[in-house]
């Protein structure tokens, strides 16, 4: 390697110029290989806990330097207050180019972590994924266990999107055609403010105000609660235990959902998935079930990251869905009545 670098240096003319370039550029690609090799094996080699507590940096890292979205988006904001809790903070991402005057798409992405852990700062690989399909992205953190349990995630979710509604017009978005997005815990999230307006109402706003929701391997029929499980942690307490599953909210005027699962999620059954699509379907509501063979439960989520997007077409298919419910801007009421 010192003697192919002398012998760079020493080069002369356009030629040797060239060969230098061609050089560095080698060199530089075979560091990022090295490093996404270390990657995946920090994702798939480290076991669960380590994809669960390192997974989401390491993808967010790789993304960054394997991936061409860095160029394609920017974050606007980080760490914007939404309330007053130290949790409740959001980022937001643009398509690069996006003026104050536009009027784009908005996808409140809510992250997984089985309402115990995650940061929005660890998923910007989401944001520049979403942005560079046209979205304004919004990433917000909440409320997790052990401090906070079960309705206070929701609320923070709640709160979060009512928050987006009042002032993503003025940074490039459209108030009026905000969809939801979430993985795991936060596919949980995303789909009860769909599906039970309280939530909502409860944050001063209305569930008609969401388009749309994807949900990437989120638990939406769990019971019995695994003793001593996340979900019994974060929600164990509750009585009746029925009020915590989405499967027992359905209703068929809820906004269209897209439920997506692999099939060899062990963490999460697709079954989850399924159930809720038959009774979404049952009861005259909008749903869509997509199962992607071979797929984990974090390779779902790993596969919006740009040097793993070949795993699976997740985000292609889930923006297809995306602009098909937020592609229409729909007049406010106040607005159609003059």
């Amino acid at each position: 390697m010192v003697a192919a670098l002398g012998a760079c240096s020493a080069a002369r003319g356009p030629v040797g110029a060239k060969s230098c370039a061609g050089a560095a550029v080698e060199r530089r690609r075979l560091i990022k290989v090295l490093l996404l090799i270390g990657l995946l094996v920090l994702l798939f080699g480290g076991g669960a806990k380590a994809a669960v507590s390192h997974g989401t940096k390491a993808l967010d890292l790789a993304d960054k330097l394997l991936g061409s979205g860095a160029r394609a988006a920017r974050r606007l904001l980080a760490g914007q207050p939404y309330g007053r809790g130290p949790r409740q903070l959001l980022d937001i991402w643009v398509p690069e180019g996006t003026e104050r005057g536009d009027r784009l798409p908005v996808v409140v992405f809510f992250y997984g972590g089985g309402w115990s852990s995650g940061e929005r700062e660890s998923h910007g690989f989401v944001a520049r994924a979403l942005a560079g399909e046209g979205f304004v992205a919004v990433i917000p953190d909440y409320r997790l266990t052990p401090k906070a349990h079960w309705p206070d995630f929701l609320e923070d979710a709640a709160a979060a999107v009512a928050w987006t509604r009042d002032y993503i017009g003025d940074l490039g978005g459209d108030p009026d055609r905000i969809a939801l997005m979430g993985h795991s815990a936060g596919a949980y999230n995303a789909v009860m403010l769909a599906l039970d307006p309280q939530w909502m109402r409860g944050a001063g706003s209305d569930a008609s105000v969401i388009r749309g929701v994807v949900g990437l391997a989120g638990p939406y029929d769990f019971l019995p609660f695994e003793k001593g499980g996340m979900a019994d942690k974060a929600m164990g307490k509750v009585r009746p235990p029925e009020r915590t599953q989405p499967i027992a909210q359905v209703r068929g005027d809820a906004p269209p959902l897209w439920l997506a699962s692999g099939d060899q999620d062990r963490t999460v059954r697709p079954r989850n998935s399924r159930n809720l699509a038959a009774a979404i379907e049952k009861a005259g509501g909008s749903v869509t079930l997509r199962l992607y063979p071979g797929i984990g439960h974090i390779g779902i989520v790993t596969a919006l990251a740009a040097p793993f997007r070949g795993k699976a077409p997740v985000l292609a298919d889930a923006s297809d869905f995306l602009r098909g419910v937020t592609g229409r801007r729909i007049a406010p009421a106040e607005d159609a009545a003059r």
